[in-house]
């Protein structure tokens, strides 16, 4: 009989991060000129409460969220998110949330980080905590390899978060009956995939996500802070 691949799953935003990049990354085209900082933010702060509230449309927000880089355009843009990653994401890097995941890493977890934010933003995040999988809404190209506003197949938000991570074990030739998985997330937006695993961990949750827990017997991670 073979072992099981071990799989520890990660959101981002609110579970590894005390931020929402996605949010974030918005406030920071603001500070730095890309965007009116009036009519951008309201619609920002619209989209991110339809997110909490599960009615985001995300192939709208993705478009509205990604303009200002495609039109400030590619060298521009990956300079931006330099001073986003040094500014913004570096002092959110938590020592409790880098320990997390290196303690997987030592038991010889496979890590994937699923996120329902672009890949463009999310990139760079993963690379910092030192994984290697990332599964973010991908983002389709034009003839030149730069972005278009558009997504590339199944967004990873909500029920597609655990579409994308099936998708990602399919192509390994592998299925959920062939993995032990674990999956750290704060949001009830990802309860279809905390459903799927064998492990979920309600992480810094919400408070729907922290009641359901409760009523499911589900484990609670305050990684961030002593909640009762």
């Amino acid at each position: 009989m073979h072992k099981k691949l071990r799989l520890a799953l990660f959101d981002l935003d609110h579970t590894l991060l005390p931020i929402d990049s996605d949010y974030a990354w918005g406030e920071f085209t603001q500070a730095i000129g890309w965007t009116d900082p009036v009519v951008f933010k309201q619609r920002n702060d619209a989209f991110y409460e339809h997110y909490k509230a599960g009615t985001l449309d995300v192939h709208d927000y993705v478009r509205f969220a990604t303009e200002a880089i495609r039109l400030q355009g590619r060298e521009a843009a990956l300079a931006a998110r330099e001073r986003f990653m040094a500014e913004v994401i570096a002092p959110a890097l938590r020592p409790e949330a880098l320990e997390l995941v290196q303690t997987h890493q030592r038991a010889g977890d496979t890590v994937v980080i699923a996120t329902a934010t672009n890949e463009f933003v999310t990139e760079p995040i993963a690379r910092a905590f030192g994984v290697e999988t990332l599964i973010a809404v991908r983002l389709a190209r034009d003839g030149d390899g730069w972005i278009t506003g558009e997504i590339d197949g199944v967004p990873s938000t909500r029920e597609g978060k655990a579409v994308r991570v099936g998708q990602w074990l399919a192509d390994r030739g592998l299925d959920w009956a062939g993995v032990e998985a674990t999956f750290y997330s704060d949001s009830m937006n990802d309860l279809a995939l905390l459903e799927q695993v064998d492990h979920p961990v309600a992480t810094n949750p919400d408070d729907r996500l922290r009641a359901l827990a409760r009523e499911r017997g589900w484990r609670i991670l305050n990684l961030f802070s002593p909640h009762p």
